[in-house]
C-alpha cells in the first residue's frame, strides 16, 4: 500500500471549464489552452468535470475530442460523467471514437444513481420513461460490456451492399479497462472494487466513520482495494483542491485566501441526507501544502492525484496554479514529469 514517503507517480488536474454564456467559445478555448499547458508542463492527466444546465462543460466527450487533436501525450478523462443522463450505447460509440482519435488516451470516470438536480430536467431527458429508467450500477456494467466489444445483435453481416457489425463500432481495445468510478460512500467503493473499476475519490465523501474527512476517505480506499482483483495495486486517484501560491501575485494571494475562507465553514460538518463531508482547501506554498498532504490519511493511501482547480478563478490564475503544481508541489511530493523539467508557459 502506498505510504507518504513513496513518490507521487502520476500527477493530474481537474477543471470544470467555466465560460461566460455570452461568449461560450472563448471559455471553451481557455479550457483547451489549459489542457495544452498541462501537457507542456508534464502533467500525466487532465480531467473534465461534467455539468448539465450550468456554464461549465456539458459535453466533455466533445471537449476531449478537440483536446486530443491539440495534444499528443496527456491522458484525458472525465471526473465524473453522471451516467444516468447518458445512453450507454451512444456513449460507447462516442467514447470509442474519441479514444481512437486520441491514440488510446481516454480515461473516463462515471457516477451512477440520479444525477445532480435530476428532478429539474428528467422530463426533458426522458419525457415518457424517466420513472422506469435504471439509473443504478447495472448501467455502468452495460457501458463496459459495450466498450469491451460484446455482441449486441445477431444480425451482423452483409445486408444488401452494406456490412454490419455485431458490436459497437469503432472498437478501441483497452478502453473498457480504463474506466473509473467516482465513489463517495463505502458501499460505492466496495462495488467499484468488486467489479474491477479504478477508483476516483474526491473532496467529498460520506461521513461513515465520524466527521474527519481523511479518516473516512482512507477507510473507503482500503475497502476498495481489499475487494479489488488487483488488491494493493488497484489504482486510486485522489482529487483535492490545492492552491499553491509560490509564484502568485499579492492580489492573487489575497483572492485565494478569501476563496478558502469563504468555504471553510462547511468543513468538518456532515451535509444533507447523505451526510457528506467536504475536504479543506489547501492554500499556501508548495512546501506547506506538501507537508499537509503527507499528514493526510487519504493521501497516504495513494500515489496518484488529480488536483481540482477552483471553479471560479480566471485563466491567468489557472496558468499560475498549474505552473506551481508542476514546478513546485509535484516535485515536493516526489513526482517527476516524463518530459523533463516543466516548460515556461
Amino acid at each position: 500500500m502506498p505510504q507518504s514517503h513513496l513518490p507521487l507517480s502520476r500527477l493530474g488536474f481537474l477543471t470544470i471549464g467555466t465560460f461566460d454564456p455570452e461568449n461560450a467559445a472563448a471559455g471553451h478555448e481557455s479550457t483547451l489552452q489549459i489542457i495544452e499547458l498541462g501537457e507542456r508542463l508534464g502533467f500525466d492527466s487532465a480531467w473534465l468535470r461534467h455539468r448539465h444546465l450550468q456554464h461549465g462543460i456539458s459535453s466533455p466527450v466533445a471537449v476531449m475530442a478537440a483536446a486530443s487533436q491539440r495534444t499528443s501525450r496527456i491522458e484525458l478523462g472525465t471526473a465524473v460523467t453522471p451516467l444516468g443522463a447518458e445512453n450507454p450505447f451512444r456513449l460507447a460509440e462516442d467514447l470509442a471514437t474519441v479514444d481512437v482519435l486520441a491514440g488510446g488516451r481516454i480515461t473516463p470516470g462515471f457516477s451512477t444513481g440520479s444525477p445532480m438536480r435530476f428532478d429539474t430536467y428528467k422530463e426533458a431527458l426522458y419525457p415518457a420513461t424517466w420513472q422506469s429508467e435504471d439509473l443504478g450500477y447495472d448501467r455502468l456494467l452495460r457501458l463496459r460490456s459495450l466498450l469491451r466489444g460484446d455482441a449486441v445483435t445477431d444480425a451482423a453481416g452483409l445486408d444488401a451492399l452494406e456490412v454490419y457489425s455485431d458490436h459497437v463500432q469503432p472498437h478501441s481495445p483497452g478502453l473498457a479497462d480504463r474506466l473509473w468510478y467516482g465513489a463517495a460512500s463505502r458501499r460505492s467503493a466496495r462495488w467499484a472494487g468488486e467489479n474491477g473499476f479504478r477508483l476516483l475519490t474526491s473532496s467529498v465523501v460520506a461521513a461513515e466513520d465520524g466527521t474527519d474527512f481523511a479518516t473516512n476517505q482512507s477507510a473507503q480506499i482500503r475497502e476498495f482495494r481489499r475487494l479489488h482483483p488487483d488488491g494493493a495495486d488497484a489504482r486510486v486517484s485522489q482529487g483535492l483542491v490545492v492552491i499553491p501560491t509560490d509564484s502568485a501575485t499579492a492580489s492573487q494571494r489575497r483572492r485565494y485566501r478569501d476563496y478558502v475562507d469563504s468555504r471553510a465553514a462547511r468543513v468538518g460538518v456532515p451535509h444533507g441526507p447523505g451526510r457528506l463531508l467536504f475536504a479543506a482547501d489547501l492554500v499556501g506554498s508548495a512546501a506547506e501544502i506538501a507537508e499537509r498532504l503527507h499528514e493526510d490519511a487519504g493521501f497516504r493511501e495513494v500515489d496518484e492525484v488529480a488536483f481540482a482547480l477552483p471553479f471560479s478563478f480566471e485563466h491567468d490564475d489557472y496558468v499560475q496554479l498549474l505552473t506551481d503544481i508542476a514546478g513546485a508541489l509535484g516535485p515536493a511530493l516526489g513526482w517527476r514529469p516524463e518530459t523533463g523539467p516543466p516548460a515556461t508557459p
